[in-house]
């Protein structure tokens, strides 16, 4: 009985204590969590209610009530009349070759930079450097002037051309990923007989996948969710999704069902793509994080 005795009051001094410090945090931070993503969903849930109402239901009811007649005619009149198809051919078309121009400038710039060590090269670097320093609004004046003195006004090559030329963040981080591949390997390419381009196609540009899958995430949703370029730089016959529904919205009346409609209709191919393809989505962020 006293060795039971004994065991029962070791084995109470041993619980270890409970730290409210510890649970605090956890609820805080759980708090702040469910918080964000109400804050999240919100808007979300304003834009799929109101793309099943009518005008009036828009105007005299809540954002978050439910509609009290759904109408679907606004999606019809959002894909036809907004041009939502075109405007996403627009962006696709957009898409692929700002990201196949950006790719092959990116890595070539950062190969030349990274692997060759000289004072030109320095001061491309400091240049890029302090490109990124600068505002992007204090340069707008600037690009305009270019732009028009190059007939791109108002044209469809004008956002291709602004995307390629001016990310400069993609070449920084080409050159990050490019510092973790040995010189050893252009070394041996060189004493095979190799040139410099051989180098880039067949050992440089395959070990820069990892880079490449992160600067096209990148790619993609800027160009996705970019208003400014678009709007003003090329023409109102070739829409893309971010302009396409600007049509709806004006000064004296704006058709908020038939914008929150056509949102919806945009979202579904990110959506679609993001499903699909989120296991490299999310290897594509986090390589390069941790070097080997």
């Amino acid at each position: 009985m006293k060795k039971s005795s004994k065991v029962r009051h070791s084995v109470i001094r041993q619980k270890k204590p409970i730290y409210w410090s510890r649970i605090i945090v956890k609820t805080f931070s759980y708090l702040v969590l469910a918080i964000g993503c109400i804050m999240v969903f919100i808007p979300i849930a304003a834009v799929i209610f109101g793309a099943f109402k009518d005008s009036k239901d828009v105007a005299n009811t809540g954002a978050l009530k439910l509609p009290t007649h759904w109408v679907f005619d606004n999606f019809k009149t959002a894909f036809i009349d907004g041009k939502v198809l075109k405007g996403l051919g627009n962006t696709a078309i957009i898409i692929v070759i700002s990201c196949a121009g950006t790719i092959m400038t990116g890595t070539m710039t950062a190969f030349v930079i990274q692997r060759f060590d000289g004072k030109m090269t320095r001061f491309i670097k400091a240049a890029f450097l302090l490109a990124t320093l600068l505002p992007n609004i204090s340069m707008q004046v600037t690009v305009f002037q270019i732009m028009y003195k190059l007939g791109l006004y108002r044209t469809f090559a004008a956002p291709i051309v602004l995307y390629v030329g001016t990310d400069i963040i993609s070449i920084y981080i080409f050159m990050q990923f490019l510092s973790q591949i040995p010189t050893s390997l252009d070394e041996s390419g060189i004493i095979d007989g190799a040139s410099y381009p051989r180098i880039y196609f067949s050992i440089i540009l395959p070990n820069l996948k990892p880079a490449i899958a992160t600067v096209l995430i990148i790619k993609f949703v800027g160009i996705y969710n970019d208003f400014y370029t678009p709007n003003l730089y090329m023409s109102e016959d070739d829409p893309v999704v971010s302009t396409v529904l600007y049509s709806f919205i004006s000064g004296k009346r704006t058709q908020w069902e038939i914008v929150f409609a056509g949102i919806i209709l945009c979202i579904i191919p990110t959506l679609i793509i993001f499903l699909s393809l989120q296991k490299y989505i999310y290897n594509g962020l986090v390589s390069g994080a941790v070097k080997e």
